[in-house]
Parts: structure tokens; C-alpha cells; sequence
């Protein structure tokens, strides 16, 4: 193979042979130590990609909100509740007339508080004054003897009141028309009413502003019976007629007063509850004693 070609070959594979060189000044051949080092073949020149759109900069963040110091913790356990007398509620805003009766109905509505019992009657029937008469069936406005001595309160209606419009004629009804009998009351003697005059959807526990509404007609009602004595029927009537969130376990047992004319009330299981739990009857018993002997009490005076 020539020389020539040798180095071609060479060439190809980037190896740069040594050529012997004659020296400018005495013509003798240069030293391989003498050689300029090897340049390395350059790799291509790298393909160029387009510049990228810078990110627009970050806003600063705002600096952290200082977080409140922790409450300190309630007591689960409420506060001791003490025999007293209970402040007449304040009275709930008076509903407009429209608010109070059929559109058919006189505008001139009285108020709540001087009503008779005809008028009381055609305002609770009529009244819209919350949602709860878009799913009524009928409003339950009480029953019973407008002059009884004893009137029971209860929470609200159910699905069996809400069809009859009447108060405690489901199973529940049952059992405190026995308990009645059992201290020798009939219903007919007595007065029923319920602090909600409305079945709430799903016999869930009345809203606060639901009893607010109906608080002007229980009034009334109390104030037109003019009651000796008054039971309380369950968690939620005893703790709306007291102010208190106390539950019944802790409330019965004692006397309470109510209202301007501190009419004497008692508190009991709801007979419904009872149902539930057949051994808290014995201690219903009791309030019912302690009931019919006040009621024999004051009837001596």
C-alpha cells in the first residue's frame, strides 16, 4: 500500500500520522517529542433550539395570618341547674297578616297576645309563618277542657297528629291517655298543646326559629286556660319552657314556676320515650304522683 493511501485511510479514522519535518535552519528532522499534540476532530456543531418564553414572575405571597391563641376548653358537664323561678320568654315578633291567615281571611288581624279562643285557633290553622306549613297535612292546635287545672305540654307533632290533626293520638297518645287514668284524669279534663304547632319533616327536633314562631300561641293558650298546674312532656318542651338546655334526667324530680303568674310545672319523660324505655316508667310514676297530689292540694285551698 502507498503512503498516500495509508494516510487517507488514517485520516478517516481521525489518527494523524507523524510526518518527519526538515528544520528551517540545519534540515534535520524534528522529534516526535517536538510534535504539536494531536488536535481532536470537532464534534458538529449542535442543533439550536428555539428560546422558550421566559415564566412571567411569581406575585409575592402574601404574609401567613397570624392564628388566634386556642379557646380555652369547655366542660362537657353543664353547669348545675337549681330549682328557680323561669322569666316569662320575651315574645316573638308579631307575623304580618298575611302571615297570619288564609289570603281570604280579614285584614285586620289582632295581635296574638288579645285573640279569643276562636281567633287563636283560625291563626294557628292558618298561619304561615315558617316553612313548616308547606309540608303539613294540618296544624295541631291542642285539645282538651279550656278551664282544666292540669295542662301538658309536649314537643310537636308527629305523622300520626299531622294526619288527625290532634295532639298524642299515635301509640305514644295511648300510653298518656293510661297515665292520665292512672292518677284519675281523663283526657277530657285535662289540656294538651305542643310548643310546635306543626309536624316538622321526619319528626326531626323543632328548629329554634320554628318555636319562636309558635311561642306567641302557646302563650296565649297558657294565659287563656289560666292552668293550676302544667307538665311538661319530654327533652324538648321542658327545655324550652325553662330556657335551659338541662336534660330531663336532671330537671324532673323538683318544681319549677313559669311565666308572670308562676304557675307550678313539673318535668317527665315523654311517653314516647318511655315506649323506648319501659324502665324509666317507674320514675314517670312519681312525677304523675307528685302531680295528683298538688292537684288535690290546691284544690283543698
Amino acid at each position: 500500500m502507498d503512503e498516500q493511501r495509508r494516510l487517507s485511510y488514517l485520516a478517516r479514522m481521525g489518527v494523524h500520522a507523524w510526518q518527519p519535518r526538515t528544520d528551517e535552519h540545519d534540515g534535520a528532522a524534528a522529534s516526535p517529542l517536538e510534535m504539536p499534540p494531536a488536535v481532536p476532530p470537532q464534534a458538529p456543531p449542535a442543533t439550536l433550539e428555539p428560546a422558550r418564553p421566559r415564566p412571567a414572575p411569581r406575585a409575592p405571597e402574601p404574609p401567613p395570618v397570624p392564628m388566634p391563641p386556642p379557646c380555652a376548653p369547655s366542660s362537657s358537664e353543664p353547669a348545675p341547674f337549681t330549682e328557680r323561678t323561669v322569666a316569662p320568654r320575651a315574645p316573638a315578633p308579631e307575623p304580618p297578616a298575611d302571615d297570619l291567615f288564609a289570603p281570604a281571611a280579614s285584614a285586620a288581624v289582632p295581635a296574638v297576645a288579645t285573640m279569643d279562643w276562636e281567633q287563636l285557633a283560625r291563626a294557628v290553622h292558618g298561619c304561615r309563618g315558617c316553612a313548616l306549613h308547606e309540608t303539613r297535612q294540618h296544624s295541631v292546635f291542642g285539645s282538651g277542657a279550656r278551664n282544666a287545672r292540669l295542662m301538658l305540654i309536649g314537643e310537636a307533632p308527629g305523622a300520626d297528629e299531622d294526619r288527625q290533626g290532634e295532639p298524642f293520638v299515635g301509640r305514644a297518645g295511648q300510653l298518656l291517655t293510661r297515665m292520665l287514668a292512672a292518677i284519675g284524669l281523663a283526657r277530657e279534663e285535662v289540656f294538651i298543646a305542643n310548643v310546635l304547632k306543626c309536624r316538622p319533616p321526619g319528626n326531626r327536633d323543632p328548629h329554634p326559629e320554628e318555636m319562636a314562631r309558635c311561642e306567641g300561641y302557646l302563650q296565649r293558650q297558657i294565659a287563656l286556660i289560666e292552668p293550676t298546674l302544667i307538665l311538661s312532656l319530654g327533652r324538648i318542651s321542658a327545655q324550652h319552657l325553662l330556657n335551659t338546655d338541662v336534660s330531663v334526667g336532671r330537671l324532673r324530680g323538683r318544681w319549677f314556676e313559669v311565666g308572670d303568674a308562676r304557675i307550678p310545672l313539673r318535668v317527665t319523660y315523654h311517653p314516647a320515650y318511655l315506649l323506648r324505655s319501659p324502665a324509666q316508667k317507674a320514675k314517670s310514676w312519681e312525677d304523675l304522683s307528685a302531680v295528683a297530689r298538688r292537684l288535690r292540694e290546691t284544690e283543698r285551698k
